[in-house]
């Protein structure tokens, strides 16, 4: 039987499900449609807000999980997760990271203070600490045959909509533009940035209009 620490709060208990092995910390807060399974562990002063599934995965103390489904992950304290975030095994989230909406983390470690904060694929790599992850962007793993790894060094910052394109090592304090994608390795303190010059061609916006109208 999983242990149940001082003050949990449930706050629906008919919607809320948790297995004989879960171990809840103390001054846990649970909200309704929360389902927890295995051998998975949250720590003390954790909240998960509404709607959340975690299978064998530990959570560390003082941190928020809404709307999302853990699996096998580690998370770890002061960590902000979701909504509609999707961590599958082997994912690692260090203290102080944020893991924002449609996020899904795979096989990958995300250092302290990291944020990936929307829209983003994090699989089979190791991202330092205190590194932004923007909007939309991809780490490549798998190119039809074989899955590759990626390394990006602490206080980088990936620009949205940059794919990384495995295996491929971004260096500490590296800038990678926004539309970028990473084949070769960056340097420490190296300013990347590839993609097609903007073409402009005046006046001709209504032609292209007309034939899609």
């Amino acid at each position: 039987m999983g242990k149940r620490g001082k003050n949990l709060t449930l706050l629906d208990e008919k919607s809320i499900f948790i297995g004989e092995d879960v171990v809840l910390g103390d001054g846990v807060v649970i909200y309704e449609n929360n389902r927890l399974e295995g051998k998975t562990v949250i720590g003390d002063g954790c909240v998960l807000l509404p709607n959340n599934y975690l299978k064998d995965t530990v959570v560390g103390a003082n941190t928020q999980v809404h709307f999302s489904v853990l699996e096998e992950a580690c998370v770890g304290e002061r960590v902000s997760v979701g909504p509609f975030a999707r961590l599958r095994p082997n994912a690692v989230v260090k203290d102080g990271a944020k893991i924002g909406n449609f996020v899904e983390i795979k096989n990958a470690v995300i250092g302290e203070g990291t944020k990936v904060s929307h829209l983003a694929y994090v699989g089979d790599a190791d991202v330092g600490k205190n590194c932004n992850i923007g909007c939309g962007v991809i780490f490549v793993n798998y190119n039809g045959k074989s899955k590759s790894r990626s390394i990006v060094g602490d206080n980088a910052f990936i620009g949205s909509n940059a794919n990384i394109v495995a295996p491929v090592n971004i260096a500490k304090n590296t800038y990678v533009c926004a539309g970028t994608t990473i084949t070769e390795n960056v340097q420490e303190d190296e300013f990347v940035i590839g993609r097609v010059r903007q073409e402009v061609k005046q006046a001709r916006a209504h032609e292209y209009l007309k034939e899609v109208r």
